[in-house]
Formats: structure tokens, C-alpha cells, sequence
């Protein structure tokens, strides 16, 4: 619940850093300084790419917990006893002993979700972010085109 609030506050902060940056660059387009409306115009572009980068963020966020979800209602979440820290993030050096189990079973189906699910948690349990949301996007992008086919 706090990740959600953590969003939620980071989200509402974006969202008045793009309407403080939005009014200056209409500020400094209406000055009919040449100077002025170049840099209005530049940062026009800014809360647009701020909007766009938070909004992908967020799909991926629900996607990537509406995939948890399912695959806790199959029973399909790893159950793992690892020790954890006073923080709740599990020890590395017991979630990296558990790891090549989940990279070997993400090399035996390619083609299965659940599997590049599992390997995406083992990445966020190693620490490895960038290896764990790319893993992730596997398993979104393998789970719609799962329910696209109708499978």
C-alpha cells in the first residue's frame, strides 16, 4: 500500500510541476520577446514528455500488477522462504542461490508469461531493476498476445 501512495504523491507532484512549467511557457510565448517565445516553446515540450513518460509508467504498473494478481490466483506465485531484511527486501545472496531455477525455466518456455513473471521477481529480489522490468514487459506483452489468440 505505501508503493500506491508513493505513486499517488509522485503523480500529483508531476502533475503541478507540468501545470507550473505549462503557465511559464505560455507566459514567455505572450512576452512577444523573440528570446522568450523560443524558450516558451521549449518548454512546452517538457510537461509533454513529463505526461507521457508518467502515463507510461503507470500502464505499466497496472498491467504488471493485474499479471501478479492472475498468476496468484493460479497458485503460481513462487513461494519462496528467503530471510529478509528489516526493510522487507529479501537477502541477495539467498534470492541469487534461488536464481538460475527461474532463468532455466524462462529458457525452457519462452513462450509462457507466468515463467518471465517469476524471472522478473527473481531480478527485482537480485537488485537487477533494469533486468527485472524488462522481464516483466516480456510477460505483458506475452500475456496479451496470449489473450489476443484467444489461448
Amino acid at each position: 500500500m505505501s508503493a500506491r501512495i508513493g505513486v499517488a504523491v509522485m503523480a500529483v507532484l508531476l502533475a503541478l510541476y507540468i501545470v507550473l512549467v505549462g503557465q511559464r511557457a505560455v507566459l514567455l510565448v505572450l512576452s512577444g520577446d523573440p528570446v522568450g517565445i523560443a524558450m516558451g516553446v521549449a518548454l512546452v515540450a517538457l510537461p509533454i514528455i513529463a505526461a507521457w513518460a508518467l502515463g507510461r509508467e503507470l500502464w505499466f504498473g497496472h498491467r504488471a500488477t493485474r499479471l501478479g494478481r492472475m498468476l496468484d490466483a493460479e497458485g503460481g506465485l513462487p513461494e519462496i522462504d528467503v530471510a529478509v531484511r528489516p526493510s522487507g527486501r529479501p537477502v541477495r545472496d539467498e534470492v541469487d542461490a534461488l536464481f538460475p531455477e527461474f532463468r532455466a525455466d524462462a529458457e525452457q518456455h519462452p513462450d509462457d508469461w507466468r515463467s518471465w513473471y517469476r524471472l522478473g521477481l527473481a531480478y527485482d529480489g537480485a537488485g537487477d531493476r533494469r533486468r527485472a522490468r524488462e522481464a516483466v514487459r516480456t510477460a505483458i506483452r506475452l500475456e496479451s498476445a496470449e489473450r489476443r489468440s484467444g489461448v
